[in-house]
């Protein structure tokens, strides 16, 4: 059985008469009413935004340079040692 949606939220937003009439063509293109397709495409910028935040690329240079590291860690430094205690001090000692 399908799901259905109810639509409880409004949305609102001030654009051009241009930006408008381009929508309303692309709307009607695609058989949609306006606020169906305007909703349809910031839903899909928007999970392509949040998917391009969770994904990294590299160049394989830099996936060279990241697989070398961590099989062949550096020596922590000082600076990393004092960051680790004073990380126990604050977070973990205080719990």
């Amino acid at each position: 059985m399908p799901q259905t949606t109810t639509r409880s939220t409004r949305l609102e937003a001030r654009i051009s008469p241009d930006a408008l009439t381009v929508l309303k063509r692309a709307a009607e293109i695609q058989g949609r009413s306006l606020s169906d397709f305007v909703v349809a495409a910031a839903q899909e910028a928007a999970q392509k935004t949040i998917a391009e935040t969770q994904i990294i690329r590299l160049s394989v240079d830099d996936q060279r340079a990241l697989a070398q590291s961590l099989l062949n860690p550096p020596v922590p430094t000082p600076a990393l040692h004092g960051a680790r205690d004073a990380h126990h001090r604050l977070v973990l000692d205080s719990q």
